[in-house]
């Protein structure tokens, strides 16, 4: 791990605990703040944007899901929230036909599922979180990225979720 950088994990029990985490991640989270995610399938990265929109304050109105095959939804919050999901991206080179640049660089939070098939892509501020999946319910949760916006944003997690 580079030097200021911090690595914390969270064991999350349940989808529900998941999108509490999210949650709690998002009411923190504020312009230029970009989240890179990665697990396997069903590891439980939509379910933690839907909780980090709600933190954002993005109305219960919007049904957040996976832009699996728009690759970017939108939505209003105290912040703007650009949600991404890269899986289906065959190379780096298709991140400028979606004005990524301009998504990472701009005002808004983004939150980038298969984050790991963009690796070369990342802001340097980007905060890393991985899902591994431990069994049916449980995951942990593990966030990484520059030591004191990591320590900012997870400083009373355990208590609110």
């Amino acid at each position: 791990m580079k030097e200021n950088t911090a690595l914390v994990e969270i064991e999350s029990e349940s989808s529900r605990q998941t999108y509490a985490i999210g949650f709690a991640v998002g009411a923190k989270a504020g312009e230029g703040d970009i989240f890179a995610l990665s697990g396997e399938l069903g590891a439980g990265k939509t379910c933690f944007t839907g909780g980090l929109a709600r933190g954002l304050g993005v109305s219960e109105d919007y049904t957040i899901t996976s832009p699996t095959f728009t690759l970017i939804n939108e939505y209003p919050g105290r912040c703007r929230l650009y949600h991404f999901d890269v899986y289906r991206l065959n190379q780096i080179g298709e991140l400028d036909d979606l004005g990524y640049d301009e998504y990472v660089s701009g005002k808004g939070v983004v939150a980038i599922e298969w984050a790991e098939k963009i690796a070369d892509a990342l802001p340097t501020g980007a905060i890393v979180i991985n899902f591994t999946y431990i069994d049916e319910n449980k995951r942990v949760i593990s966030i990484s990225g520059p030591q004191k916006r990591v320590r900012e944003i997870v400083k009373d997690i355990k208590t609110e979720v």
